[in-house]
């Protein structure tokens, strides 16, 4: 077996300490910076894990600010029809731990939060969330621990929102082709055009 690092005492003399700044940017409560950050969001990964340990991440999105800021201390996300595996839902009930990752395209920034979490069906919660008319089934009511801003690195080194580096879709297979080769469905896979209308439809 490959060596492997088995203690934090070992992984400091790999990396050192960190930097002053990088210890003094974690705040315990949103402020005008993270507030402005989630406004202006319309993409985020939200992680959870279960009692068993079993970890998720999960993306969630909508238009710019779909996550809306209640106080210092909320933020509220809704949380809109999927595919009904409800895996981040389930590990709430079960933990009620989150971590959230937003993302703004074309800045390599990102925000990290981190905190405890409970899935609500609060009428007013749920019309301040809504929609084109349309309200979530539920929604996540996040009660912020750690908030701080992430440097650019990871995203500079993988030029995420340079157009040079995104994929045409046709270098990859369909959806439908992925799923049918990995989980046996008869018949003809579904067209990518197919999906994305039926995503439409049921957004």
């Amino acid at each position: 077996m490959e060596a492997q690092v088995k203690s934090i005492e070992e992984l400091r003399e790999l990396y050192g300490e960190p930097k002053e700044r990088a210890v003094k940017k974690q705040l315990s409560k949103l402020d005008v910076h993270c507030n402005n950050f989630i406004s202006k969001s319309p993409f985020s990964v939200l992680s959870s894990f279960s009692s068993k340990g079993q970890v998720d991440s999960s993306p969630r999105g909508g238009i710019p600010g779909y996550v809306k800021v209640l106080n210092e201390n909320e933020l509220v996300i809704p949380d809109w029809k999927g595919n009904n595996r409800i895996d981040s839902l389930m590990n709430i009930l079960e933990t009620s731990r989150i971590g959230i990752l937003f993302f703004i395209p074309g800045m390599d920034e990102t925000l990290r939060i981190n905190g405890s979490a409970v899935i609500s069906i609060d009428d007013e919660l749920l019309d301040v969330l809504s929609e084109s008319g349309k309200k979530p089934k539920t929604c996540i009511l996040v009660t912020v621990e750690e908030a701080f801003l992430h440097c650019a690195k990871a995203l500079m080194r993988s030029k995420l929102w340079s157009s040079d580096s995104h994929l045409e879709r046709s270098e990859m297979p369909t959806m439908g082709q992925m799923l049918k080769d990995q989980i046996g469905l008869n018949g003809e896979p579904e067209s990518q055009k197919a999906m994305i209308e039926r995503y439409n439809e049921d957004l």
